[in-house]
């Protein structure tokens, strides 16, 4: 009986042990589709960004110097 007890005690908590390194890789998946997903935003908007603020840099030139 004692060693029934032990037995399935021993399972559940290899069990869980495979289940929480499942939920890691799991975890580093999601985060790397993420990182991949916000490079690729970023590399197809990069020239946009890149003059939205060069206007603004030039828009504060021009405020800068009038005054």
């Amino acid at each position: 009986m004692i060693n029934k007890i032990i037995t399935n005690t021993n399972s559940a908590l290899r069990r869980r042990k495979g289940r929480k390194g499942q939920t890691l890789v799991e975890y580093a998946l999601i985060l790397a589709f993420i990182s991949v997903v916000a490079i690729s935003v970023l590399i197809a908007l990069g020239g946009h960004i890149q003059s939205i603020f060069s206007t603004i840099s030039s828009q504060i030139a021009v405020a800068a110097s009038s005054h």
